[in-house]
């Protein structure tokens, strides 16, 4: 597949057209796998790294578990349709995405959660040392509960500048607590030069994956990551709310200590025994019973990767947003936009976000034209770029739009200027 890899419109010597963009979804090795998602006719959906688009396999899953295992099996079902072993199962799936063993990846409540567990469980394996160091520019929630665990045990939380992360870290701190792909530009964290320095100092890693699992190839066995975390709804395409995953590498989990420990953690929960006992392995960051329900729609999800090639969905990944940049710069100049995101593909993720003053509007127009993005306070526009359905052709039309809102100032009319509650 010839890919776009633009870093800037000099690097054009004729306009890109349709034509082109046409040319490679023909040579596009991917291009099956959208018939693989249940996609609305006339949208250009470009929120994946929000909310994943459904998986034609989801529905039909949903109504057997709903209308036979849930109506008819009642409670055998935790036995008889296999419900009981889900988390493990679910996370073996999504291990082979994130460069993992089966065994090391479980699948257990929200991605906060699993942080709160993991940050405490690691402050606990490096006793003495009382610093979690995060950055400024991390996702809100995950700023959140590192100071509410800091809080609770008498720790510091650290906040710097991405940029000073590696001059940060020194034999104070416990624990860097990352995420790899920036949520808000999409830059991309070298995971294996910050793991690397990190453990040079004596400290762990937590990583966020929220977006990066499913979007990206990622190694977090080769990076020797100590510890990971990620969503189900984002690029795994799990469903509104879907159920979280958490990754320990398997050299920490005998010693792990996780702050909540509930029946299903348990080494031996249907023992009902009043002392716990951790479960050996990954097992021991359950907490309690599984949604169930949650974790057969992303089970099913997950069936949209069967035999997609990481390294090649990265390929893709990256001349979609190459392509998107390229556009921006030939077809929207002096409308006001700047570029959030790195122009050098492997700088960022699969995710494109530009500036501009008018970006909450901006979005809504586009919406309204059928092209979905989202915004991010206080000026982002972001785009986000699901290599397993999306094509070049709709990247290209996306662009139009927008160049036809900007153009026809339709972002100006005032119900797109009004704010809803989810932005």
């Amino acid at each position: 597949m010839n890919l776009f890899n633009l870093p800037s419109s000099s690097a054009l010597t004729t306009p890109i057209t349709r034509a082109a963009c046409l040319a490679l979804d023909a040579q596009d090795p991917l291009a099956r796998c959208r018939e693989r998602f249940a996609l609305p006719e006339g949208v250009i959906y470009l929120d994946g790294n929000s909310l994943g688009a459904m998986p034609r396999a989801v529905p039909a899953r949903m109504q057997r578990a709903i209308e036979q295992e849930w109506a008819q099996g009642l409670i055998r079902s935790w036995n008889d349709a296999d419900w009981y072993p889900a988390p493990q199962r679910v996370g073996g799936r999504i291990a082979a995405l994130v460069g993992a063993e089966a065994d090391e990846v479980i699948v257990a409540d929200s991605i906060s959660i699993n942080l709160f567990k993991v940050l405490v469980a690691a402050l606990r394996l490096r006793p003495g040392r009382r610093v979690i160091l995060g950055e400024n520019a991390n996702f809100p929630t995950d700023a959140y509960v590192a100071g509410g665990v800091a809080e609770l045990v008498g720790a510091e939380f650290r906040a710097v500048d991405s940029e000073d992360v590696l001059a940060a870290l020194n034999e104070d701190v416990a624990v860097v607590t990352l995420t790899h792909v920036n949520y808000k530009s999409g830059k991309v964290y070298d995971m294996a030069a910050i793991t690397k320095r990190a453990h040079e100092v004596g400290a762990l890693v937590v990583w966020d994956l929220a977006h990066t699992a499913g979007a990206m190839p990622c190694a977090l066995n080769a990076c020797n990551a100590d510890f990971a975390l990620g969503c189900g709804y984002k690029y795994l395409n799990g469903g509104p709310g879907a159920p979280a995953f958490v990754f320990v590498a398997k050299r920490h989990q005998d010693g792990l200590r996780q702050p909540l420990t509930g029946w299903h953690g348990h080494a031996r929960p249907f023992e009902f025994s009043q002392s716990y006992v951790p479960a050996p392995g990954i097992d021991r960051m359950l907490v309690g019973t599984a949604p169930q329900l949650g974790l057969i729609a992303l089970e099913a999800a997950l069936t949209a990767f069967d035999g997609v090639d990481m390294q090649a969905l990265r390929r893709k990944s990256q001349s979609l947003t190459s392509l998107f940049i390229a556009l921006v710069d030939q077809e929207l100049a002096g409308h006001g936009f700047g570029l959030a995101t790195p122009r050098e593909p492997n700088a960022r993720g699969s995710q494109v976000s530009l500036t501009h003053a008018e970006g909450y509007a901006i979005v809504q127009a586009l919406i309204a034209r059928g092209v979905i993005g989202d915004f991010r306070s206080p000026d982002i526009l972001r785009f986000g770029f699901a290599a397993l359905y999306l094509s070049h052709a709709e990247v290209w039309d996306a662009v139009a739009t927008l160049q036809d809102v900007m153009a026809s100032a339709a972002w100006s009319a005032p119900e797109f200027m009004a704010r809803k509650a989810v932005t």
